[in-house]
C-alpha cells in the first residue's frame, strides 16, 4: 500500500470520526428534552478557544428535590452540596439529590438558590457584542438539552424581562 494510500485512509477516518460525533449531538439535540433555565456569566472570552460564555446554571430552592443538604463528603468541607441527577418536569430542571454519586455537584449560592457546580460553555460570534450583559431587569437564560448523564448543552441564548416570557437571542 502507497503512502499516499495510507495517507487517504487516516483522513477518511478522521472525517467518519468527526462526522459521527456531529451526528451524535444533532440526533441528541432532536431527541433529548430541552428547557430554558437561567444562567448567570463567567469569562467570555478566552484566546485559545475562541470567544464563547461560560454559563453557571441557577436552581431555585423548588427545582432541588431530595435532601439539599444532604451531608456528603464534598458538603461536610466546602460550600458543595449533594450530586444530583437532572432532569425536566414540566418544562423546568429538575435536580434529585443522590446518595454516593459524583453526577452533578450542587453548590450553596444562598437562601435563594443553587448552581451546579460546572459552568456549560456558548460559543458566540467574534462580531456581536457581548450577550451576557444585560440591563437591570433583564436575566440571561439558556435553551439546553438535558442528556441522561453529564452537563446540560446549551442550545441558544434568550432574555427574560421583568417575569414575562423568554425571548430568544438573535446572534446572526
Amino acid at each position: 500500500m502507497s503512502p499516499v494510500v495510507r495517507g487517504l485512509i487516516v483522513a477518511a477516518l478522521h472525517v467518519a470520526l468527526v462526522a459521527s460525533l456531529g451526528a451524535k449531538y444533532l440526533w441528541e439535540r432532536q431527541t433529548l428534552p430541552r428547557v430554558w433555565v437561567r444562567a448567570t456569566p463567567y469569562d467570555p472570552n478566552l484566546p485559545l478557544r475562541g470567544r464563547y460564555l461560560r454559563l453557571q446554571v441557577l436552581l431555585d430552592p423548588s427545582q432541588v428535590r431530595g435532601d439539599p443538604d444532604l451531608d456528603t463528603h464534598s458538603h461536610r468541607y466546602s460550600n458543595l452540596g449533594p450530586a444530583v441527577s437532572l432532569s425536566v418536569d414540566h418544562g423546568r430542571l429538575i435536580a434529585t439529590a443522590v446518595p454516593d454519586s459524583t453526577l452533578h455537584l450542587v453548590s450553596l449560592r444562598g437562601a435563594d438558590g443553587y448552581t451546579l457546580d460546572k459552568e456549560i460553555v456558548y460559543f458566540i460570534p467574534e462580531r456581536i457584542a457581548d450577550p451576557s450583559r444585560r440591563p437591570a431587569g433583564e436575566e440571561l437564560w439558556v435553551e439546553s438539552s438535558i442528556p441522561s448523564k453529564g452537563l446540560p448543552r446549551a442550545i441558544r441564548l434568550g432574555v427574560r424581562k421583568n417575569e414575562g416570557a423568554i425571548a430568544p437571542l438573535s446572534l446572526d
